[in-house]
């Protein structure tokens, strides 16, 4: 029986990590991720769950050491922790870890059953420590809610990277702040560039924050000393002098990663897409229905072969527009 062939695109990056949105919906509206009035896939177009899962373990088959489950919101989709149980069930000498990307409003109810589906940490999606301003963030939801759900996950054992979207004019005061805050509470911390995904009614230019400035502000009253800590995806850490806190930076903007992309993302209706910054995909929930593990393993390699060497993002032009029409909340961040 010959080997199985390992996950490689066509410019030698080896594909070890899956990031798997298991539905585009949301409880929230965050400002640079959707509109207010946002449509939603219909139900019937999205892969089962236990399609899902077969495509999911076939990835692990082919060298996939890390799966994120993602969304939108994941824990909004009815059996994700069946789901996540199943994954976190397969071989840990295959998959190194499995874990999950929330906004932290289902956590607190949720935790307990992600632990016990083998996960160990979670990211959670958090803007600020000011209600006033989450509100106009998220355009709805409870903070004390979320920091609730922080606090409970954080009971379990589940390690937390707070996710914070750095936003000019909104929340790049509160940087120290969160820095501060998540110190106290054990938890590290990456800041990421807002990206030019999908039509959210408001134009990103007017909130975009490099980062690489915020890094020299920081540098002003911390030392900062590079961490070679990797947690499989873009980010770059930092440690701070002083503090426990590990600082991370997602740059798609003013320092893209793109060379070392081991990544590519399912979403939720089965399209694989091998870039963020790209919108040509192929349709795994086709193959997989039309012809089986076969035919699914044949649409894997044909993806590979036209993964790109880097994304188009666009932002801060003269026409500032959004480079991709798909939605973060389609493929997940």
């Amino acid at each position: 029986m010959s080997a199985v062939r390992q996950l490689q695109d066509n410019l030698g990056r080896r594909i070890t990590y899956l990031r798997v949105s298991v539905t585009d919906r949301c409880d929230l509206r965050c400002r640079y991720c959707m509109p207010e009035t946002m449509r939603f896939m219909p139900p019937r177009d999205l892969l089962k769950l236990d399609e899902l899962a077969l495509v999911a373990e076939r990835f692990v088959e082919r060298g996939v050491r890390k799966i994120r489950l993602t969304g939108g919101e994941p824990l909004m989709r009815a059996g994700v922790l069946d789901l996540a149980a199943r994954l976190g069930a397969l071989d840990p000498g295959r998959l190194d870890e499995l874990t999950l990307t929330t906004n932290g409003t289902r956590l607190a109810e949720c935790a307990q059953a992600l632990v016990d589906a083998g996960m160990k940490r979670v990211n959670v999606s958090l803007d600020t420590l000011v209600p006033e301003t989450y509100r106009a963030i998220t355009r709805t939801g409870s903070l004390s809610k979320v920091v609730e759900g922080i606090a409970a996950a954080s009971r379990t054992g589940l390690q937390i990277k707070i996710n914070m979207v750095a936003l000019k004019g909104i929340n790049e005061a509160e940087i120290f702040a969160m820095i501060d805050w998540c110190d106290e509470r054990g938890h590290d911390l990456t800041l990421i560039e807002t990206m030019p995904l999908g039509d959210t009614g408001e134009d990103r230019t007017d909130h975009y924050l490099p980062l690489d400035g915020v890094r020299r502000r920081l540098e002003e009253h911390y030392d900062l000393f590079p961490d070679p800590h990797r947690s499989g995806g873009p980010a770059r850490y930092y440690r701070i002098a002083g503090k426990r806190v590990r600082l991370g930076f997602i740059t798609p903007m003013t320092h893209n990663f793109c060379e070392s992309c081991n990544r590519v993302r399912l979403a939720a209706d089965g399209k694989l897409y091998m870039c963020l910054g790209h919108e040509d995909h192929v349709d795994l929930r086709a193959a997989l229905r039309s012809g089986g593990i076969e035919a699914l393993d044949a649409a894997l390699d044909a993806a590979l072969i036209s993964k790109h060497a880097r994304h188009d993002f666009l932002i801060g032009s003269a026409e500032p527009r959004a480079s991709i029409s798909r939605h973060m909340s389609v493929t997940g961040g």
